[in-house]
């Protein structure tokens, strides 16, 4: 792995473990294993680092979904079917420092004008494969149910880290698609 994967990472755990306020040059760099000059050398603000950050971490996850959804495409799984997949994968879903991050730049994105690009391309990705499953299931308008569907996993798993509880998803996606 290079140098900037390695402060993008870093970055995710910072995130993750203190929040955006905690967020310094010098955590991310200890956190790395880099100097700071080589922190500075990769990434010219924290605004483009956590940009960054943000759609590696949504690439990654999207990536991880879209081999999931793959993998099932063949079965021919009804909707029902569909959404008590999504409940297992929700419930499977590591909450680690990673996950925290993304959910704490998402929401630092709505004071930082500068993120909220990022924000829309993580989202776009998240949306574009709900589409392609709801297509798959023969869902009437599957692109505006997207949102709707990525907004309620968001929210659930938004849930599940404040709660601790699991958040059974199946019959709150088959209605929603229903």
């Amino acid at each position: 792995m290079s140098t900037r994967d390695d402060i993008l990472r870093a970055a995710l755990t910072v995130v993750g473990e203190q929040g955006v306020a905690g967020l310094t040059n010098r955590r991310i760099a200890a956190a790395a294993g880099v100097s700071l000059g080589s922190l500075t050398y990769h990434f010219a603000s924290q605004t483009e680092l956590l940009r960054e950050a943000m759609l590696r971490f949504a690439e990654q996850e999207a990536a991880q979904l879209t081999a999931l959804a793959e993998a099932h495409r063949a079965e021919g799984l009804g909707l029902e079917e569909v959404a008590r997949l999504v409940e297992r994968v929700i419930e499977q879903l590591p909450f680690g420092t990673n996950e925290i991050a993304a959910l704490e730049l998402y929401l630092h994105a709505g004071r930082d004008g500068g993120l909220r690009e990022s924000a829309r391309r993580c989202f776009a990705g998240y949306d574009e494969l709900a589409t392609t499953v709801l297509t798959a299931l023969g869902v009437p308008e599957p692109e505006r149910t997207a949102t709707q569907v990525v907004a309620l996993i968001v929210g659930m798993q938004l849930r599940r880290l404040a709660t601790g509880e699991p958040q059974p998803a199946a019959e709150a996606l088959t209605r929603l698609v229903s």
